[in-house]
């Protein structure tokens, strides 16, 4: 199939490997991809439908591919992903869509492209699979940077929150072979890549059962701990957590193995129980606050981050101030933090009336941002005089004499690139910093404990030596004074 692809992904990192899968699917039916939009036989777009800001750029973009294929007769159009599921044929009606897929339906994707290109007409396959993994598909990276990389570990969601519409575009949670698993971590490795994030929903409740001998299963914690010994040079990322699902077990692998990163992402929505109650997160603030204290206790360097919903339906003015203070307690590293947007299907919007004015949205989600940024820029002050190893990721846009990467902690670093290029370790003195960056140099490593420790042992031994060496010169003097004698 000889046809050029374009494709545009919007949303989160599940969306991003989503395109690599999809990518891997035309290349082995003989397609070839293109960054210009001009040279395209098929423009496709990954689509996301967590939020309406969403679900309106991708139509904004359907309007400029309309405007592409009045250029260029033949052009076809595809919608993929989770909003292709919600909407469906609905999409169709779109001038510029020739045809949607779910998320579960990319295998299909080279036989609708010759159906339409061959027979014309428009197509939609949105069925959700109860076993769909895509375990056997080595995805195609177009869009990476040759550091870092994603894998995904499971797919969909059955926690069923109340704001949210995963579990009706993505289906229910399925774990992926950890034997696939390991296999794609290696062959990044072997391709020299240094970084990987294990991706789900919910990693937390990854949990595979060996379909030929049932009593044969793997938890997230173990999954974890198999990636890092099989990987032990590469640094080893994951999200996102559920604060309901997470356990020690998975705190003490992180803390056991370096290359595991110490950053956890671990979403809390609101600091009030009873919206927690109503958004069915099953947990309480208490819960919540529970899990930050295992964190600190097992890992005191790990950075947490989370996600913050302003106007949930009925928040009062006492639920906000509930999440701020939660904030404070917890002095989240970052946060993505978003007002309220009512997706449809959800049980929410079935349920309870999306009340809270848009003006209080707005001002409430303003006193989270501006309260964030103060924790972000508090907790990055206390990295002024550290040293950290750093991954380069690339160039700073603003000078091609700096360069960029990230702390095992996640934290956004920027310093003098000194020779440093993309995929290097390096070791950063952070000098100062804004609430978003690190700015610092490249210094020599600092000695490890166990340098340390050898350094501080051969002084004491030194020491001894010394003092051996001056009794026997004392001992030497008093026996010459008695032989004189």
């Amino acid at each position: 199939m000889d046809l050029k692809i374009y494709i545009e992904t919007y949303g989160c990192q599940m969306n991003v490997a989503d395109s690599q899968v999809a990518s891997a699917i035309l290349k082995a039916a003989g397609c070839s991809f293109t960054e210009d939009i001009s040279k395209a036989d098929v423009i496709l777009i990954n689509t996301c439908s967590v939020r309406d800001n969403a679900e309106k750029r991708v139509l904004g973009r359907l309007d400029v591919f309309r405007l592409e294929k009045k250029k260029r007769q033949g052009v076809i159009v595809g919608v993929l992903g989770c909003m292709a599921q919600r909407l469906k044929e609905k999409l169709l009606e779109n001038p510029a869509v020739d045809f949607t897929l779910g998320p579960d339906s990319y295998r299909s994707l080279p036989a609708v492209l010759s159906f339409i290109r061959d027979r014309g007409g428009k197509m939609t396959e949105t069925n959700l699979s109860t076993r769909e993994t895509y375990a056997d598909i080595e995805p195609v990276r177009t869009d990476s940077n040759g550091v870092s990389a994603f894998i995904s570990i499971m797919r969909g969601c059955n926690n069923m929150c109340s704001y949210c519409i995963v579990p009706f575009t993505r289906g229910r949670e399925r774990s992926r072979d950890p034997k696939s698993i390991v296999a794609e971590a290696k062959q990044l490795d072997r391709e020299g890549y240094k970084e990987i994030t294990l991706l789900g929903q919910n990693v937390d409740s990854y949990n595979w059962t060996d379909p030929e001998n049932t009593t044969r299963k793997m938890n997230f914690s173990q999954l974890l701990e198999e990636v890092a010994l099989a990987c032990p040079k590469m640094r080893i990322r994951f999200q996102t957590s559920h604060p309901k699902d997470i356990r020690k077990g998975v705190l003490y692998t992180m803390a056991m193995y370096p290359n595991i990163c110490p950053h956890i992402h671990l979403p809390v929505q609101s600091g009030s129980t009873r919206l927690l109650q109503k958004m069915n997160r099953k947990y309480t603030r208490e819960d919540y606050l529970q899990k930050i204290s295992d964190i600190r206790n097992i890992m005191p360097d790990c950075a947490i981050t989370t996600d913050i919903i302003a106007g949930f339906c009925s928040e009062t003015d006492e639920d906000h101030q509930q999440t701020l203070s939660l904030m404070k307690e917890v002095g989240y590293d970052s946060a993505f933090m978003f007002q309220y947007s009512q997706r449809p299907d959800t049980l929410a919007a079935r349920r309870y009336p999306d009340d809270v004015p848009e003006e209080i949205k707005t001002q409430r989600l303003n006193e989270i941002i501006a309260l964030q940024n103060t924790l972000s820029l508090k907790s990055n002050q206390k990295c002024i005089g550290q040293t950290y190893q750093v991954l380069v990721e690339g160039p700073s846009k603003r000078s091609e004499n700096q360069m960029t990467g990230r702390t095992p902690q996640n934290r956004f670093c920027v310093f003098d690139s000194k020779g440093s290029k993309p995929g290097d370790f390096v070791w950063i003195k952070v000098l100062t910093c804004t609430q978003a960056t690190l700015m610092g140099e490249i210094v020599e490593q600092p000695k490890s404990l166990i340098e340390k420790a050898e350094e501080t042992i051969e002084e004491g031994l030194n020491d001894i030596r010394e003092k051996i060496r001056k009794t026997i010169v004392r001992t030497k003097k008093t026996k010459d004074k008695t032989k004189k004698q």
